[in-house]
């Protein structure tokens, strides 16, 4: 490969950037719900301590839609089915860090190998198989998008619903449980929720990598903000922009979507993360 490659990678579509754009803004809509959504989800789970719990999910969702993909069954149906099943037991089994990391760690490997399993069967298009697990900017065609956006705006107005009693939860789940609020019932819904919302990640950014979505935006914000509002609003900024940003620029080149995705959001983390240690040092200082 040489620099002429890489500019054409990087590049090459720039002289049909509007009719390609026209193709895929199916994935800029998608991507926009997710980066809100993903944003605003990302911040109970950065207050969880629940990062890893994310990329378990993944892990079996990845697994359920490269079983539809075997099956000839729509990919989205299965990457719900396996991002409910994963989220469900961990949320009933892991009540505890340990228990919940030790099965994580037990599912990861698990639902990664039914998932290469099934891709290996798979004759189709190897773009397709790539797709699932880095993600693919032509990935999200028109009947898949309304359910896509459909989901996000589900999980976004019943993650408003249980936004007090999952906020007071995840900050101090002793006094919460001691003041009534049904922290099994609220934990649970939650990973329901983080369950579908991983399962939309999946279609847009890849299993390898939604983290980028739904932790890294969320760590951010922390970095420069503290207050209940001004957190998950950051998150939700910061998440919109690094998926439809990263949509936009992928549109201009040949790469997967992914790459740009992950490389937006880890900058707006390191520009938080210095601004962030500025302001310590100067408050220290006075």
């Amino acid at each position: 490969m040489n620099w002429s490659d890489v500019g054409d990678a990087l590049f090459g579509g720039v002289s049909q950037y509007g009719a390609i754009l026209e193709l895929v803004q199916n994935s800029v809509y998608a991507g926009a719900v997710l980066g809100l959504v993903g944003g605003l989800i990302g911040v109970f789970v950065m207050q969880r301590d629940m990062a890893f719990a994310v990329h378990g999910i993944s892990e079996l969702s990845f697994a359920g839609a490269a079983v539809a993909l075997l099956i000839g069954v729509d990919v989205v149906s299965g990457s719900i089915v396996g991002s409910l099943i994963a989220a469900a037991i961990i949320g009933l089994l892991g009540a505890r860090a340990r228990d919940r990391n030790s099965i994580i760690g037990v599912l990861m490997p698990f639902g990664l190998g039914v998932g290469i399993l099934c891709l290996s069967l798979y004759n189709g298009r190897s773009a397709t198989r790539f797709s699932l697990l880095t993600g693919q900017i032509v990935s999200v065609q028109s009947a898949q998008l309304g359910w896509l956006v459909v989901i996000g705006l589900a999980v976004l107005v019943a993650l408003l619903m249980i936004w007090r009693p999952l906020r007071f939860d995840s900050l101090d789940p002793q006094s919460a449980a001691a003041r009534g609020v049904p922290t099994t019932a609220v934990s649970l819904g939650f990973m329901l929720l983080l369950g579908l919302i991983v399962a939309v990640a999946v279609h847009i950014i890849g299993a390898l990598l939604v983290m980028a979505l739904l932790v890294t935006p969320a760590a951010a914000a922390m970095r420069v903000a503290s207050g209940p509002l001004s957190v998950p609003l950051l998150a939700a900024v910061f998440g919109f922009v690094s998926a439809v940003g990263g949509v936009l620029l992928a549109v201009a080149g040949t790469l997967p979507v992914s790459p740009y995705i992950t490389t937006i959001s880890f900058a707006i983390y390191l520009v938080c993360r210095v601004v962030g240690a500025r302001r310590d040092r100067t408050t220290r200082a006075l």
